[in-house]
């Protein structure tokens, strides 16, 4: 039975997409469909290679049964062409003539080489929009070297992050532990949704389409936390720890074990009140000594000594219970940062999720079934996320789309137009605009989950006017990395010399300075009367307030959306609580651990059990939080340019965690197979060897991916043909994947005398997939691909003097993304444009911010 087309609606509920990709690009693609454009995916006569990607649907091997390809094409419409023939190449010239957007993985130069490439294709239609993901981009000394998802995790700084505790000696008995599959192709996924929703805002103000180049490798290696600004700023290296960030130093754990053996995260107490825990564990007596009032001093607590204690009584409390005792809601009950480590599955019957429509029922009439999917990484009442229909059958829509009339989308902006800000200053510089400089933001978020999205829309250039407030400043303003006051040690840090600056204020944060470029900042009492009505005089000519408060603050001070609305009717409000405004967890409070550990992402990284999970070595769920931030808001501001509504959206961090485990989910729904984690293997793609392996020199690692036999003879040559070798045992593909425990251990032998960038450079000549796993110092100084692309840009900070900054990682060829913003700042100081937006734009006078700052309103 043929789909109907999806009606129109959604935030891109006009915009036609061509998707010619493989898995580097279908989760982009999902994306945009999710989101409301109609995606057509063009596969050849013999169907897309991810089509025999597993799991199975019932374990039966059909191109038509594949659960990833079901999840990473829900919602698309499919046809076969063949581009390597003339017809083909003649028929994809048509469909481009009224596309908007056209999605591609093929490797650089491919298409140029058919007549398919961008300078053809915009001749053809001017306003087309072309994106072009690729293993390390367009050019550049990299550019055609061999990928894996596992090379780009390594490569990109990820695994090196993530993975188990070193032994008591400091030495590590396990090798660093990729994520689960696919997430580099998700993190280049969301960075390119961006730059094409910013695209065509771009061009509905110019009539101009554009080349956008999505290098994956670019992508995920600006997706780490703090392992870059602990190096650039300390000179220090992190070390991999299980279910935490990596840290120079081993840090006390989150994840406690249960009776039954499994994990709940317990966080400490980020900076809040510990009588909350004490009083939680003490309904079982087992809350020691923590009710000593010297457990109120925050610097007390943070000895490391007094945090492992305090650990070790949360430990001893969690191993009395079984997991289904669900400990973690007496934390949250107390502001808690608990959660359950859950598998991704054991999400489907939770109530919370369930009040908000987390999930999906997808029909598949060929298997007269209907399947639970992840639905919706956020809620949107105005332009709900489309989940289904069920991805396509090999060219299902050939009759219709080959055969329907379809019309250009209508490109002039029909919604509510915004004057410009006129802060260009570097787009003159550049010679060229940004994409979206006409759009003004209030952030009030904090942290990375939330300061994180409108770093993304700062650097695509909207002007961001951070709201803060000195009595609750940001927590990474004056912690973790701290960059230096002083020249001298500057030129200590500089010289290479391992060093950690001193805390001497509240504007030393390394990684508020990470998260928050682009953006000026000002300070603003929002408790105090003339501070709200100041606040609604900002919000009144500003096109999006976000924030990522718990979820009832702004309601509380009369901020909320519905009273914002009435100053302003065609604001875009984004919240993102950690559980989200709506359901029966709105009170609950997140990190990224915390809501990685409840969506599925920590149980589902790391060595199978009995091992425990590894989980990741950094708040990816931040990244991914921040990203979906960014996506929302960008695709609101679409919607409002064609339609002139604004809405609110409430996002949450831990459904994109759920969104990301998709496949997992829809094996368990399908199969009945419980998630299981599978280390550095290839589950779903016979490959072998495919892991990490242990190289020359301290802690020196290197992945390699095998995917076949002549690359299995080419990685033989490199190695010196070891005698093991020799024989049946390993000659084919199947007989690798059979004995994976026998031959990793051997390839670990081979590999154990390489310097790592020697083999990688003779292995990549030889056409196998292999990647070290960089450290933060490896991409900086060491990875040309990274300096080709321009990885970090030199910004200015107002105290600290100029350092260098991860960019936005995807370039526009018409309106390039630039990391400083319109500004060309580093972060900024607290209150640092408190005269700029309080004089220039709302008009004070110099007295009248005299009176405030007397009045403390700012």
């Amino acid at each position: 039975m043929t789909q109907q087309r999806p009606r129109p609606n959604g935030f891109l509920f006009d915009v036609s997409v061509l998707e010619l990709a493989d898995e580097l690009g279908e989760y982009c693609g999902k994306l945009l469909a999710g989101a409301g454009a109609d995606v057509v995916k063009v596969e050849p006569p013999q169907g897309s290679r991810t089509r025999w990607t597993g799991p199975f649907y019932q374990d039966d091997a059909d191109p038509e049964r594949s659960l990833h390809f079901w999840h990473y094409n829900l919602g698309k419409r499919g046809v076969t062409l063949d581009v390597t023939q003339p017809e083909g190449q003649a028929r994809l010239k048509d469909l481009v003539r009224n596309f908007d957007v056209l999605v591609e993985t093929f490797p650089p130069g491919y298409l140029n080489g058919i007549g398919l490439g961008y300078e053809t294709l915009r001749e053809i239609n001017p306003r087309l929009i072309m994106t072009s993901i690729t293993p390390f981009g367009q050019s550049g000394p990299r550019r055609d070297w061999k990928s894996s998802d596992l090379v780009h995790l390594a490569l990109g700084g990820i695994i090196n992050c993530c993975g188990y505790d070193p032994l008591p000696n400091g030495e590590y008995d396990t090798p660093p532990i990729a994520p689960q599959m696919w997430h580099a192709s998700h993190i280049v996924g969301n960075h390119a949704y961006m730059a094409i929703v910013a695209a065509l805002l771009f061009r509905a103000q110019t009539g101009k389409g554009q080349f956008i180049d999505a290098p994956v490798h670019r992508a995920v290696s600006v997706n780490t936390e703090m392992d870059i600004p602990f190096y650039v700023y300390h000179r220090q290296a992190v070390t991999r720890q299980m279910a935490r960030h990596a840290y120079p130093d081993i840090r006390p754990a989150h994840a406690n074990i249960t009776k039954d053996g499994r994990y709940v995260h317990c966080s400490d107490l980020m900076g809040g009140d510990p009588t909350l825990l004490a009083e939680a564990l003490a309904v079982d007596g087992m809350a020691d000594d923590l009710f000593d009032p010297k457990y109120r001093d925050a610097e007390y607590r943070k000895t490391d000594t007094v945090r492992r204690h305090i650990n070790d009584v949360v430990r001893q409390w969690v191993a009395e219970y079984p997991f289904d005792a669900d400990l973690w809601h007496k934390g949250q009950a107390r502001r808690l940062h608990w959660a359950p480590i859950r598998r991704p599955e054991e999400n489907l019957d939770d109530p919370h999720w369930g009040d908000r429509g987390s999930f999906a029922q997808i029909r598949h009439d060929d298997i007269d079934r209907t399947l639970t999917y992840p639905g919706q990484p956020w809620l949107s009442a105005t332009a709900p996320w489309r989940s289904g229909p069920r991805a396509p059958h090999l060219g299902e829509h050939n009759d219709d789309i080959f055969g329907e009339e379809l019309k250009l989308s209508e490109t002039k902006l029909d919604g509510l137009q915004r004057p410009s800000n006129g802060a260009n200053g570097i787009a003159a510089a550049k010679s060229l605009p940004f994409a979206i400089e006409n759009v003004r933001i209030t952030d009030l978020t904090w942290v990375l989950a939330g300061a994180g999205g409108p770093r993304m829309l700062a650097s695509l250039g909207a002007e961001d006017i951070r709201v803060e407030w000195k009595d609750r400043l940001d927590l990474l303003r004056s912690g973790g990395v701290v960059m230096p006051l002083r020249p001298e040690d500057r030129a200590r840090i500089l010289a290479g010399e391992p060093f950690a600056p001193k805390i001497e204020g509240k504007e030393q944060g390394a990684t508020f300075n990470e998260n928050n470029p682009g953006k000026r900042g000002i300070g603003l009492n929002l408790r105090h009367p003339k501070g709200k009505e100041l606040f609604k005089e900002l919000v009144r000519i500003s096109d999006v307030v976000v924030e990522n408060f718990t979820a009832l603050t702004m309601e509380r001070l009369g901020l909320g959306y519905e009273e914002l609305r009435k100053i302003n009717p065609s604001l875009i409000y984004v919240q993102q609580p950690g559980f989200g405004r709506k359901g029966r967890y709105a009170d609950y409070v997140a990190t990224g651990p915390v809501a990685q550990a409840i969506s599925g992402l920590t149980e589902q990284s790391g060595l199978p059990s009995p091992h425990p999970p590894a989980g990741w070595g950094y708040s990816y769920l931040d990244w991914s939080g921040a990203y979906f931030i960014a996506m929302a808001i960008l695709s609101a501001l679409y919607y409002r340019d064609r339609t002139g509504e604004g809405q609110y959206i409430d996002s949450s961090q831990a459904e994109p965690g759920m969104y990301l485990t998709g496949t997992a989910i829809l094996d368990y729904v399908a199969n009945g197979r419980p998630s299981q984690r599978t280390g550095n293997r290839s589950p779903y793609v016979p490959a072998a060897p495919h892991g990490v392996y242990r190289c020359a020199g301290q802690e020196r690692w290197i992945a390699i991916s095998v995917y076949d036999d002549e690359q299995w003879r080419a990685l033989l040559g490199v190695l010196g043909n070891p005698t093991w070798a020799d024989g049946e045992a390993f000659d084919t593909l199947d007989s690798r994947v059979a004995r994976q425990d026998t031959l990793d251990p051997l390839m670990e032998e081979a590999t154990r005398g390489w310097d790592p960038f020697d083999l990688m450079e003779q292995l990549q000549t030889a056409g196998v997939a292999a990647g070290v796993c960089q450290t933060a110092q490896d991409r900086m100084e060491r990875d040309p691909q990274l300096a080709h692309l321009g990885f970090q840009k030199e910004l200015r900070h107002s105290l600290v003097g100029t350092w260098p900054v991860k960019d936005f990682p995807v370039h526009l060829s018409e309106s390039p993304a630039y990391v400083g913003g319109t500004i060309d700042r580093a972060a900024p100081l607290y209150a640092e444009d408190n005269d700029y937006v309080f004089g220039t734009l709302l008009g004070l006078t110099e007295s009248d911010r005299i009176s405030l700052r007397e009045e403390d309103v700012i």
